[in-house]
């Protein structure tokens, strides 16, 4: 057996023996950073190891599709990059945007329209996407100074992070990676990288086990016994699965966030006890930040500024209405043009929408104060709101109306 066929397969935070590897493999790394450097080409060699591995065997038709779509983002990137430098077309930087993002519509559109997923797909594959249109964003912009091919890599195969974010900007994750944190500021990060270590392990390991593996199957078993009708069942999958997704995805994030840390980078922080919200705004300003200010900044800000601008609306509230349902819409999409994705979006856009109008209309007419009452009142509203959307994202009412 030949040294490459007996290496190990393993999955991004998916098993303890993952975590071994991987502690190991940044040891010498954490020990440089204690003496105040930074060896770069050995974290470059970690992350190009861990990825081999996560790639490999049965999974190296994505492999070979995630080297030939860095080698593509590379060149598109670096290109208006130095395009840039020079010139400022609006046209050069709208079909270079398209391009950047054409990878991720198509992988998105092909189940869609031939029954099955596309070849150029990969884990990972939106996370990496969203990195490369923001720095293609933030180049146009001007905030991009100091951008090779080297540097874009390193940005985009950043180990910790690849498969499901979150999901960094280039000018951050630049900025953190050409400093050296002080001792001082880096046993702080080491020790907050312990406690999400160990809140990960609790969220990914004990409770995502039990709401993901053993309450949720059995209460979806219960469900389809009574379908296609709706039953107190349906209500418990959607209690259950809201509980799985958050802490199956948060513990991702907090071991994505603390190998982070570990390697010297802050990348930012995901969920923000999105369950506590006492409005829908305030839950997407908590829930998956990474992607909500992505959508934010790049969507949702872009277009009210391009309306502002243009006069496309009279009225800021109507405005602000489409530009909601607009950003809401997208990411329905993104997650996959299913009709559940799609009216997940729309649902969150007409509650933003409502959200605001709410607003409007109490302080315009009504005195009401926030209380502790009132705050409760709030999130009790949201929290069901988002656990009823939750349902219809999962697809479970399609399997219970349709079979499939």
């Amino acid at each position: 057996m030949s040294l490459i066929a007996s290496l190990p397969n393993i999955s991004a935070y998916g098993t303890p023996s993952y975590f071994i590897y991987l502690l190991i493999a940044i040891l010498p790394l954490a020990i440089g950073l204690y003496f105040g450097k930074r060896f770069q080409w050995y974290e470059a060699l970690i992350s190009f190891v861990f990825l081999f591995l996560m790639f490999d065997g049965a999974s190296s038709v994505q492999g070979i599709s995630l080297l030939i779509y860095l080698v593509y983002q590379t060149l598109l990137v670096t290109g208006y990059y130095r395009y840039r430098k020079h010139a400022n077309n609006k046209y050069v930087f709208y079909i270079t945007t398209f391009l950047s993002l054409l990878p991720i519509v198509i992988v998105k559109f092909t189940p869609a329209m031939t029954g099955h997923n596309s070849l150029i797909g990969f884990l990972g594959i939106s996370y990496l996407t969203f990195r490369a249109a923001g720095t293609v964003i933030e180049t146009r912009d001007g905030a991009v100074n100091d951008l090779t091919w080297w540097k874009f890599i390193r940005f985009m195969v950043f180990m910790p992070t690849i498969t499901s974010g979150p999901i960094d900007r280039y000018r951050r994750f630049a900025k953190d990676y050409q400093q050296v944190p002080t001792r001082e500021h880096y046993l702080d990060m080491v020790q907050t990288a312990v406690k999400y270590l160990f809140i990960g392990f609790l969220y990914k390991f004990v409770f995502a086990y039990f709401t993901g593996q053993v309450w949720l199957p059995r209460l979806k078993e219960m469900a389809m016994l009574h379908a296609p009708h709706l039953s107190w069942w349906v209500a418990g999958v959607a209690y259950m699965y809201s509980a799985d997704l958050y802490f199956d995805f948060a513990g991702y994030s907090l071991f994505a966030i603390a190998i982070s840390y570990l390697m010297g980078v802050e990348t930012p922080i995901n969920f923000n006890h999105p369950l506590k919200s006492k409005n829908i705004k305030e839950f997407w300003n908590r829930w998956h930040m990474t992607l909500s200010f992505w959508f934010r900044d790049y969507i949702f800000m872009r277009f009210v500024f391009m309306a502002t601008k243009k006069r496309w609306f009279k009225n800021r509230n109507t405005l602000s209405a489409v530009a909601y349902m607009l950003n809401m819409l997208t990411m329905g999409f993104w997650h996959g043009v299913t009709w559940y994705y799609i009216f997940y979006g729309f649902l969150h856009g007409l509650a933003l929408i409502g959200n605001d109008a709410w607003l409007r209309y109490k302080r315009k007419h009504l005195n009401i104060k926030s209380t502790a009452v009132t705050r409760g009142v709030g999130r009790f509203i949201t929290f069901n709101f988002v656990v009823l959307s939750f349902l219809i994202f999962s697809g479970f009412l399609n399997q219970l109306w349709f079979g499939r």
